[in-house]
């Protein structure tokens, strides 16, 4: 099966080489040609000059871009070209319904849609082992689930179309939950004059340690925030979860309160860093 990568972010770029590692790429489309062309030269691929022309050449196209517009203007370009049975996977983080709208227009050219966002951050991207969350025909995931296997760590079938874009949404709010936790809980501790790295080292091994406390609380209390997931595009992922908890009726707190601190934080400057830079605002606060 030959598999061609649309979108060559932080978290495409790791995608694609693993996948080109397990000699499954073809080729790649990113719309900074620069990046495409560069990338295709390392892996020895094609760097296509449209989506088009790479949805023409492969049997497999993946997505990774930014937001709902992104996905659908990319959908209907390859839906130009793209060969009947073809299965499109977008690994993107967008509403269900922008995941319904694009199972539909593909579907008119007898293409497949999986939608199937991903978890795990720029490091489970470089290294394999991403956690994605997928929906849309059980079968369709069958054939597609080697070239994803060369990128992920773990793979669930969720259900129908724009249930893998639902799981992500509970992914998102939670890790804003965790952020919200982790971040003020240091702080705390900040204040009380304890020894950081000891602090993180003894609770990360406790009923109350999780990933983000382990990989993100030493940099955080030395004000190092290199992006790992960037504060804006999680912003962006909340704003989508606000909009489906609200069309359900369930509780938004958790949501508001951290779209408002990253508003802050993003008219501070700091939307590209990474957001265990929620930081700012608990140190500040607990001065």
């Amino acid at each position: 099966m030959k598999a061609g990568m649309i979108g060559l972010g932080a978290m495409g770029i790791g995608m694609a080489r693993n996948m080109a590692n397990a000699r499954l790429l073809t080729g790649v489309y990113n719309r900074t040609t620069a990046k495409a062309q560069s990338l295709a030269k390392e892996l020895n691929i094609t760097a296509f000059d449209q989506p088009e022309e790479l949805a023409a050449n492969v049997d497999i196209v993946l997505i990774c871009v930014s937001a709902d517009l992104d996905v659908l203007a990319i959908v209907d370009s390859i839906a130009k070209t793209v060969k009947p049975g073809t299965i499109v996977v977008d690994m993107s983080t967008v509403s269900s319904d922008t995941a319904r709208q694009a199972a539909v227009m593909l579907a008119e050219k007898h293409a497949i849609f999986l939608d199937a966002p991903v978890s795990g951050g720029v490091e489970g991207a470089k290294n394999g082992t991403l956690a994605m969350m997928v929906g849309g025909d059980p079968n369709a995931l069958k054939k597609a689930r080697p070239v994803l296997e060369a990128m992920t760590g773990r793979i669930m079938h969720m259900g129908p179309i724009g249930f893998g874009q639902a799981t992500k949404a509970v992914n998102q709010i939670m890790g804003a939950g965790i952020n919200q936790a982790v971040t003020e809980a240091l702080a705390f501790a900040q204040s009380q004059n304890l020894p950081m790295d000891k602090v993180i080292e003894v609770i990360s091994g406790g009923a109350s340690g999780n990933w983000f406390l382990q990989h993100r609380g030493p940099t955080m209390v030395r004000d190092v925030f290199a992006p790992g997931f960037k504060l804006a595009l999680h912003h962006k992922d909340l704003k989508i979860c606000l909009s489906m908890a609200k069309q359900s009726g369930v509780s938004t707190t958790l949501i508001d309160m951290t779209i408002a601190d990253y508003e802050r934080l993003m008219a501070e400057g700091h939307g590209d860093e990474d957001i265990s830079a929620l930081y700012r605002l608990k140190a500040v606060d607990s001065d």
